[in-house]
């Protein structure tokens, strides 16, 4: 789908999928849309989404709204998304659910404000498949739970996350989630991911803040 020639037009992220999960309505509402306006390209992104490129900003608007939201993306702060491997439902190393907690996650922490871009990894064994020391929010099972790492990034100043608590229930997990996130978006300044943000407060600062201790 490519000429090689850079394009000049703009791309987007398409609504959903959330964790990666599609249905076949969905796939076919995607390819009907693509199709329809002619999209050059159409690729899946590290995110676990979808993306589609080489088009206008009118007709991205057009395109989303006929996926069911009124306009396009327009958060450059907060969470973007929540990535979520198999977990122990759909894979034989999966030692927890990850793709339930993914959904608890969701309701609890999408809609939150922050002062930046903020991606959650959760995986369902310490295999890390969806790369959670590398994630502003990061989680991965072990047998008598989830191990909770917040402030990792991969970006161009990589930064290995710190690990805030251990073998958390679900519940525990987003409720120190939200915990880490309330205080980060109290403390941090404009625009600051949360690796800066470690780096510049400490991870044992955090520590006492969100866990009390």
């Amino acid at each position: 789908m490519s000429d090689g020639q850079r394009h000049t037009k703009t791309y987007n992220i398409l609504p959903g999928p959330k964790m990666g999960l599609i249905t076949p309505e969905y796939l076919e509402a995607v390819a009907a849309a693509v199709r329809q306006h002619d999209i050059p390209l159409l690729k899946i992104t590290s995110a676990q989404r979808l993306a589609i490129g080489g088009h206008s900003p009118e007709t991205a608007t057009e395109i989303w709204r006929s996926l069911g939201l009124p306009d396009g993306p327009q958060k450059p702060a907060g969470v973007h998304y929540i990535q979520a491997c198999p977990g122990s439902q759909w894979c034989k190393y999966g030692q927890q659910d990850s793709l339930e907690l993914g959904r608890k996650m969701d309701s609890a922490v999408m809609a939150v404000k922050l002062p930046a871009k903020t991606k959650f990894g959760l995986s369902g064994c310490g295999m890390n498949c969806c790369e959670c020391y590398v994630r502003d929010v990061g989680l991965f099972g072990k047998k008598n739970g989830w191990t909770l790492i917040f402030g990792g990034n991969g970006g161009g100043r990589p930064r290995i996350g710190d690990v805030i608590a251990r073998d958390l229930s679900d519940e525990q997990a987003v409720e120190l989630a939200q915990a880490c996130l309330k205080h980060y978006a109290s403390q941090a300044k404009p625009r600051e991911r949360t690796a800066r943000f470690m780096e510049r407060t400490g991870v044992e600062a955090f520590k006492r803040a969100v866990l009390g201790a």
